[in-house]
């Protein structure tokens, strides 16, 4: 029974000191550093480019600290299977194993209702520990081709005849795999990401790319090819097919929620945040919240 009683103290101990990480919004600003997760590796959102941050979400958190009167700290976080763990690791626990500390704010997470009253096996709510605000992007699917090769979509049953590229074990693949009976699987190529499927259709082997919205208008971008071209078909039987995009904190951060609100708010009204969208040449639409 002793051991026990010590096993659990010392749980609680640890339970406390991760909880003490959890800073108020009076003391960041008192720091004068806002600590922001963004993803590593996740162009044209959060990157690095020879060392040095940049992406969409880096600059919106730049000047997010900027509006706080506050220095931006950025914490690199690697993708977990799931968003719930991701939640975990960034906002109410941390993760030891990855040696990743708690941050103030993180950015891309969903700002949809369902998600935030999903319940866990217990009836728990699944994400309770955060605050999931403040919707900055509407993403969607989108459809790139060369003009080389394909005249139009017209719709995606044009892909039985010619081949397109996905990254693996997302949506789009699922999608293009079984719609319209599995008629277009034969002819669907999965690649580790968006942008080798770009590759890929640089190189022929595909003749279109199906991704995010955000990452295709990057990956169009950068290639700087005339015959490059954004479809402008529908996708029949895909279900939901626009979201927003918002940010998290710890749901005992209200006050940070609602000022770091009320700063996004004011970039995007003043045109800062489209902005920020146009130098990576992304498309930007304001989510619902604001117009």
């Amino acid at each position: 029974m002793r051991f026990y009683a010590l096993l659990l103290s010392g749980l609680l101990l640890c339970c406390q000191a991760v909880q003490a990480q959890v800073r108020s919004y009076d003391t960041m600003i008192e720091s004068g550093v806002l600590k922001v997760a963004v993803y590593e590796d996740f162009a044209p959102y959060s990157f690095q480019d020879n060392k040095k941050p940049r992406g969409v979400d880096v600059d919106l958190a730049a000047a997010l600290a900027k509006a706080l009167g506050v220095r931006l700290e950025l914490l690199w976080a690697p993708p977990g299977e799931k968003l719930d763990d991701d939640l975990r690791d960034s906002i109410w626990r941390g993760s030891e194993l990855r040696h990743q500390q708690l941050a103030d704010l993180m950015m891309r997470v969903p700002y949809d209702r369902d998600y935030s009253l999903k319940r866990d096996d217990q009836g728990e709510l699944a994400n309770g520990h955060v605050v999931m605000f403040g919707p900055y992007q509407t993403e969607c699917w989108q459809v790139a081709y060369d003009r080389r090769r394909m005249d139009a979509v017209p719709s995606v049953a044009v892909f039985q005849e010619h081949p397109i590229g996905v990254e693996v074990d997302s949506i789009p693949s699922f999608y293009l795999t079984f719609v319209f009976n599995g008629m277009l699987s034969a002819k669907t190529h999965h690649y580790p990401s968006v942008q080798q499927a770009f590759v890929a259709m640089k190189g022929a082997e595909v003749d279109a790319v199906m991704g995010m919205r955000g990452e295709i208008d990057w990956q169009v971008h950068q290639a700087n090819d005339k015959n490059l071209a954004l479809g402008e078909n529908a996708y029949p039987n895909m279900g939901r097919q626009r979201w927003e995009i918002g940010m998290a904190v710890h749901e005992s951060n209200h006050q940070m929620a609602y000022a770091i609100e009320e700063a996004l708010e004011a970039l995007i009204r003043d045109g800062s945040v489209q902005k920020i969208y146009a130098s990576y040449g992304l498309r930007y639409d304001i989510p619902e919240m604001y117009q």
